[in-house]
């Protein structure tokens, strides 16, 4: 029966469009053909093969013959039936002369090319077209975003997963892109006002009504903003999921892509060249499409997109790109439309199945050169509106730009529905589980369970259970906690903290907290009093050599913070700790007295702490007292001032600290993004062991970032220091030009880092830990080489040391490893 409801749906939709087809091109020994032209015979309307000779394109009239032609072969004229014609195997044949409109593979010529003088002119025009044009400008702006599971067919629709959820298969439909039949599981659509002013270089988008499945205003917007990210067809680069793809209007595109003049015709009444371009290489981050450009302003009119199947993206396997501009008066060209689909899947085989994510953006009611003053462009810190999600399906039929259509309208009830079958339950709070890593029990939420168990050499192993309360991801309070025992110091452990946000504009948080357990001292350079921050003491199940210098920690903070400008956090907190040796092997001591005969080897230290942090153009999700970061892809500017008081509280010192990190992200064109971190911090006044800087070791299998990865633990102390990385991802750039390693997508990863630091006279007279104290004097460092992207998750470091050579059990060399999804 589900076989026959497939087949009824699948003819359906076929009378939505009057001819598609789809199929490849072969040559006569049967290899792929790419860049071949594909087109309804006497119109205008086409594409060009990929670079496997795939295509697949439809239109709304009624064609009988299609023309395929490519230089070296003769054009091919194939009858089409009415309707669908699906996997065509078109055979062309070699030959010398050719019919009407070619296009031309390999490398075009860079002298002599007409269709390089026409990009010349685009560029010198690039900023005089569109909204560049007016000193300020505003307009509406429509937003729908869809997901897909794509290529459906009746095995996965008989899955055993879809009983007693059938009628899901209601709503399938066909890509007019790839031709696939497809499912539609999420729609999100919003409406807002667009303001920017071009001297000012500032820009503001207000959203004023925002509507979605499976709940509203969870940050989901946000998360979408992130994966579609706005983007400007004129810039030298085009940013998606994290990738600079050079743009075919960039001034380096010369270099990467060919391009020939194919054609020329009215539009709009304009009279516009038509271009076809593709990439050079295979295994970069490119396009292949073609656009119309105006013969007067050199303004676009019409661009399509489509990122090269053999890209070095993970989970990608299609990204097209339909763009088109409106003729505002005889000069202005605005963008009216723009359509995006990714293909999000495990394989980039054909027959694989995957996720379509479609973003539709359509823009009207353009107003120009009405300037605002800097107040109003001012970004709001935690702006959260509930009228914007709560408006009527009256409201939305009115006022969306395009009307839906039906299996976009259906995508709300079909939602609606599956939240009340119990199957669908079980499956969403699974993905939920894994995704969050808490078990949800009411407003209490169990986790996370990826720390439940743990390992050192001070407690053995170790369990760990905790939760949260949680009403919702934009709570204004939490309380979490947790409790842990080590089965081989027989001890128990725990921490709890709770946060409230008492203003919510200006994010002002009440925070106060108390942990007791084993911790890791020295794994960072600037320190922090999170109360239940990561620990890595109970992580070294998988290390080198013995981890059992560490420190039993009794912290208790009481704190404040608010970001009264967006991105722009001050912190201020007492805390009072207590700190001793938690193994044998391993001390704290330190002497009372100028003349040595009195130890102590527990550490009790009230401290004032206060910070400035600023994190430009950081995304987050949610408005709640907790967000959760999008990337971390921003700059961070870090400064902490400590003050330690002696006798508040048997406080045993007085000193102060300060500390500053940098950490710039930059992305370098086509070239990968450099990361550069800079730490440097001082502490004034006399101070033992516990409370000295290490420059933090990584004695782990992984790589842990602003580690030194040759260091054990303790290997170097100070007490003003200075830091510096670098690291390079260089994203495939290298490989992708060698062949053998082109088609393994692997990114190269290069990186060095040192430190300079130093030991007080003072310091070193009350050590009596037994510890040398060792100071990076003479300058330590250490550089790497990886590759990662092997398998798509792993990555794996080659590190080598650079200077230190004859410490004792200097390690010269080790291979670190970590994992992660990113596309």
């Amino acid at each position: 029966m589900l076989k026959y409801l497939f087949f009824f749906s699948f003819i359906c939709t076929v009378a939505f469009s009057q001819t598609k087809v789809g199929g490849k091109v072969i040559d006569e020994f049967g290899e792929p053909i790419p860049f071949a032209n594909v087109i309804f015979k006497n119109s205008k309307e086409g594409v060009i093969t990929d670079e496997n000779g795939y295509f697949y394109f439809e239109s709304d009239n009624d064609y009988t013959v299609l023309q395929v032609s490519f230089v070296g072969f003769e054009t091919l004229d194939v009858p089409l039936k009415k309707g669908l014609n699906s996997n065509l195997n078109i055979v062309l044949k070699e030959g010398t002369t050719l019919k009407e409109v070619v296009v031309y593979t390999g490398k075009t010529s860079k002298k002599n090319n007409p269709a390089l003088d026409i990009l010349r002119k685009i560029w010198a025009r690039k900023r005089k077209n569109g909204l560049y044009m007016f000193d300020q400008y505003k307009y509406d702006k429509y937003e729908k975003v869809e997901f897909d599971i794509n290529t459906i067919d009746s095995a996965f629709m008989s899955s055993k997963v879809f009983k007693g959820m059938e009628f899901v298969f209601d709503n399938i439909d066909t890509s007019r892109i790839t031709g696939k039949a497809f499912l539609p599981i999420f729609i999100n659509e919003s409406i807002s006002e667009v303001y920017g002013d071009n001297i000012k270089k500032k820009k503001k988008e207000i959203l004023t009504a925002n509507k979605k499945a499976m709940g509203n205003g969870d940050g989901v917007n946000t998360f979408i903003k992130d994966l579609y990210a706005d983007y400007d067809i004129y810039n030298n680069y085009l940013k998606f999921f994290d990738k600079a793809f050079v743009s075919p209007l960039s001034r380096t595109g010369i270099d990467v892509y060919n391009y020939v003049l194919n054609d020329s015709a009215f539009i709009d009444n304009k009279w516009c060249y038509n271009i076809v371009y593709y990439p050079r290489r295979k295994g970069e981050l490119t396009f292949k499409g073609d656009f119309w450009v105006n013969d007067s302003t050199w303004a676009i009119k019409k661009i399509n997109l489509e990122a090269s199947k053999s890209a070095n993206i993970n989970w990608v396997k299609e990204i097209y790109i339909e763009q088109e501009f409106d003729v505002l008066n005889d000069s202005v060209f605005l963008l009216k439309r723009d359509y995006m689909m990714s293909d999000f899947s495990f394989s980039k085989k054909e027959e694989s199945k995957g996720l379509y994510g479609k973003r539709t953006t359509i823009v009207k009611n353009h107003v120009f050169n009405q300037p605002k003053d800097d107040k109003f462009y001012k970004e709001e810190v935690n702006f959260y509106d509930n009228k914007v999600f709560d408006k009527s399906d009256e409201f939305w039929s009115e006022n969306r730009f395009e009307k839906l259509n039906r299996n976009e309208s259906s995508i709300y009830k079909m939602l609606d529905t599956l939240q009340t079958v119990p199957k669908f339950k079980r499956i969403y709070n699974l993905a939920t589980i894994l995704g969050s890593g808490y078990i949800q029990f009411g407003h209490f939420d169990y986790g996370p369970i990826f720390s439940t168990f743990g390992y050192n050499d001070v407690e053995g192993q170790r369990i760990r259970m905790g939760g949260r309360t949680y009403f919702g991801p934009n709570d204004r309070w939490r309380l979490q906690g947790y409790t842990a025992y080590g089965f081989k110091d027989n001890k128990f452990k725990y921490g709890i903290s709770g946060k409230w946000m008492v203003n919510t504009k200006k994010r002002l948080i009440l925070n106060a907290g108390n942990r007791r357990d084993v911790e890791q001292i020295g794994v960072s350079l600037t320190t922090s009093n999170d109360v239940l921050g990561r620990s890595f003491a109970s992580s070294s199940l998988f290390s080198s050599g013995t981890n059992n210098k560490l420190t039993s920690v009794n912290l208790t903070t009481v704190g404040a913070e608010i970001e009264p400008v967006k991105n722009l956090v001050f912190q201020t907190n007492f805390s009072y700790r207590t700190l001793k040796s938690a193994s044998d092997a391993f001390s704290l001591d330190y002497y009372t007295d100028a003349t040595q005969s009195e130890i102590k080897s527990e550490v009790k230290q009230s401290e004032i702490n206060l910070v400035v942090e600023y994190t430009p153009k950081r995304k987050t999700v949610g408005y709640g007292v907790e967000r959760l970061e999008v990337d971390n892809n921003y700059a961070r500017f870090f400064v902490s001032y400590s003050n330690g008081f002696k006798g508040v509280m048997n406080s045993d010192f007085n000193y102060q600290k300060l500390q500053l990190f940098y950490r710039q992200p930059v992305l370098v064109g086509g070239f990968g993004r450099l990361f550069t971190t800079f730490e440097t911090g001082k502490i004034f006044g006399e101070v033992p062991l516990g409370l000295m800087g290490v420059v933090p070791g990584n004695q782990s299998w992984f790589i842990i970032e602003n580690t030194y990865n040759l260091l054990d633990y303790y290997d170097f102390v100070a007490d003003e220091y200075a830091s510096l990385h670098f690291e390079h991802h260089f994203n495939g750039r290298l490989f992708s030009r060698i062949p053998g390693l082109r088609k393994l997508n692997l990114r190269e990863i290069v990186g060095i880092k040192g430190v300079y630091g130093s030991v007080s006279d003072e310091n070193k007279l009350i050590n009596a830990s037994g510890l040398n104290y060792v100071a990076p004097e003479n300058v330590y460092w250490e550089y790497h080489a990886g590759v990662g992207n092997i398998f798509k998750v792993l990555r794996i470091d080659f590190a080598w040391r650079g200077s230190y050579m004859d410490m004792p059990n200097a390690r010269k060399f080790a291979v670190k490893a970590s994992f992660g999804f990113y596309f």
